[in-house]
């Protein structure tokens, strides 16, 4: 009987920053929504390439000038974004009490890079109806927690590269970045491996087109350096194993999208029901139905909301880091299901808009005052969903010399029951696809609901 192929790791390495600043040197303390993340995953996003002509003539010499490259642009982008090199660091006391977090960027190996291998091409992981187990092994650091970030890289890269492909799969530590914050990150490293190419080195080394901004923000008249209320981190960090779960990629055109959101606002009677508002509607919808749930039953859509333009005066774009919250829309299962989509995407949109800065700001007194720690068991909802990422982030802007990715995959962490993850799609123009995460039968239900099925277009426009 035939094995499967499996991913063969041939070299592993530590990348630091290419030359050392002042910044490098001192502790680097985080936020309450960095260090509200500590029991979360780390997040597990990467890119699927087609191997470029040139690696025809030569793949050995392909892959390691490839490689080279790879390592070399890490380190120039390592230099802008320098927590990504360090380690977390917990300095404690009894007498007087102290438990403080912070990154160290001085005492560090650096971030990790691993090359492996794997006989199995483009085809094989885009083909199937499913995404493919193994493509959870594309990436480093699997079921670790954020808090490990002790012991582990805050960044690890892994390079699989296939008989006709290449997979850059990112692991990053999301004590440190947010979904914004990650795609920052890949879009300067592919930037600077771009004008490398180009033989811009020397300008590169000292500037980037979007500078992160790595000053962390505290509500006036709090400290930086937060003193937290605990003894040991097995007060607040525990650890998850996803359930058995089929994982699946559904594709939404810009005109299925368009005519969404327009019987959503038509049947509102308004104009203010987002594009992406409409779509969730739809999913929470098709998830509810095939959940059969019992009419009176309090249903949910979670949505990971950035807060950067939320607060008054607005943080930075470019502010690196978490500033993040989770939004909630409720209903009961009959009173979704008997209403129209516009009803359920104007319940999204009023979770949204009510996200003010004064809600931000209470949420930060509140922890401030009482610091909680994200668990992902207790995100994980049998009645409801929850929504990450975005399909606003430049993932198919992130190039590496390769030409445009043909996918967008991510690893194991933190997939829960209902969990969904919403990419930009590869045509463009406002498509998205949505990777959403469920159980065996309500995956079958939800394939067999016309009405969802109706708005998916072609699961892969490039097969």
């Amino acid at each position: 009987m035939n094995s499967s192929p499996a991913v063969n790791h041939i070299s592993e390495c530590f990348i630091k920053p290419s030359y050392t600043t002042e910044e490098l040197k001192k502790p680097f303390y985080l936020s309450p929504w960095d260090i509200a993340m500590s029991s979360i995953q780390y997040i597990q996003k990467g890119l699927l390439f087609n191997k470029p002509p040139a690696a025809d003539h030569n793949q050995e010499e392909f892959i390691k000038t490839f490689l080279d490259k790879l390592k070399h642009s890490l380190s120039l982008a390592l230099v802008h974004f320098y927590p990504l090199s360090g380690r977390l660091v917990t300095q404690k006391s009894e007498d007087p009490h102290s438990y403080i977090f912070f990154i160290d960027c001085n005492n560090s190996p650096g971030a990790k890079f691993i090359y492996a291998t794997l006989d199995m091409k483009v085809f094989d992981i885009l083909s199937p109806v499913d995404v493919p187990v193994i493509v959870k092994s594309f990436f480093d650091l699997d079921r670790l927690a954020n808090h490990d970030g002790h012991t582990n890289s805050l960044l690890s890269i892994q390079v699989t590269e296939l008989i006709d492909g290449i997979f850059i799969g990112c692991s990053m530590n999301h004590c440190v970045v947010d979904g914004t914050s990650y795609s920052h990150f890949l879009n300067t490293w592919s930037e600077i491996f771009q004008l490398q190419a180009q033989g811009q080195e020397q300008e590169i080394s000292v500037s980037i087109s979007r500078p992160p901004i790595h000053n962390r923000w505290f509500p006036d008249g709090y400290c930086r350096i937060l003193n937290l209320p605990f003894k040991h981190h097995d007060e607040f960090i525990s650890r998850y194993e996803s359930p058995e779960l089929r994982e699946r990629i559904f594709h939404f055109s810009a005109e299925s999208i368009a005519k969404l959101k327009a019987n959503a606002n038509a049947e509102f009677n308004t104009n203010k029901i987002s594009s992406f508002q409409s779509l969730l509607a739809l999913v929470w919808k098709a998830i509810t139905r095939a959940r059969h749930l019992p009419h009176d039953q309090m249903t949910n859509c979670k949505l990971a909301i950035n807060n950067r333009s939320r607060l008054n005066p607005p943080l930075p774009r470019d502010y690196f880091g978490n500033s993040i919250n989770v939004v909630m829309a409720i209903a009961p299962a009959g009173e979704l299901l008997e209403n129209s989509l516009g009803w359920a995407a104007w319940k999204l949109h009023l979770a949204v808009t009510n996200h003010t800065d004064k809600m931000v700001r209470e949420w930060l007194q509140a922890w401030l005052q009482t610091p909680t720690i994200y668990q992902i068991a207790q995100l994980a909802d049998p009645y409801g969903m929850i929504v990450g990422s975005s399909p606003r982030f430049n993932m198919y802007g992130n190039e590496f010399g390769m030409g445009k990715a043909v996918a967008i995959r991510s690893g194991y962490a933190n997939k829960l029951d209902g969990n969904l993850m919403a990419y930009p799609g590869y045509e463009g123009g406002g498509s998205i696809d949505l990777e959403i995460c469920l159980s065996p039968d309500i995956m079958r239900a939800i394939e067999s609901d016309e009405e969802f099925m109706n708005a998916v277009s072609v699961s892969n426009p490039l097969l």
